[in-house]
């Protein structure tokens, strides 16, 4: 049984060696002649962005669905969610309305022409949600400034 487990934990960091090979190898043919550094605070902005906003999304349907079983915030209304504010800035640090989210701002990113922009200004608004709360140095510049 413990060789089976060996086996299986060696062929996942393959699998994740191989993945972050993969990675590395598209982002650098993605940047260009863009600096190596500021290439990765873009990405690692991006990738955090991605990660808050899925636990953010997972943490707030794990409680709701216990009384509704169809309950996703991602498809509320800003209005809606924006009750639930001032809790999630003390439970999680931080607050991102579901218009921000990172599933809809890529399902929205083919039709958005200022995505950068909008980007920028969902990054600025998480930053600003964290503003006195103990978590606001932890958030505070996390994500590149344009």
């Amino acid at each position: 049984m413990e060789n089976k487990n060996t086996q299986a934990n060696e062929s996942s960091s393959l699998e994740r060696n191989e993945l972050h090979n993969t990675i590395w190898k598209m982002a650098n043919e993605l940047r260009g002649s863009v600096d190596g550094w500021d290439f990765k605070q873009y990405v690692l902005g991006i990738l955090f962005y991605r990660y808050i906003s899925e636990n953010m999304t997972h943490y707030i349907n794990k409680e709701e669905r216990k009384r509704d079983p169809s309950f996703d915030y991602a498809k509320l209304s800003d209005e809606e969610a924006e009750r639930a504010r001032e809790g999630l800035i003390e439970e999680k640090g931080f607050f991102i309305p579901p218009s921000a989210l990172f599933c809809n701002a890529l399902k929205n990113a083919p039709h958005n022409e200022d995505l950068n922009v909008t980007l920028q200004n969902i990054f600025n608004e998480i930053e600003k949600s964290s503003l006195g709360t103990p978590s606001e140095e932890n958030v505070k510049g996390l994500f590149v400034k344009r």
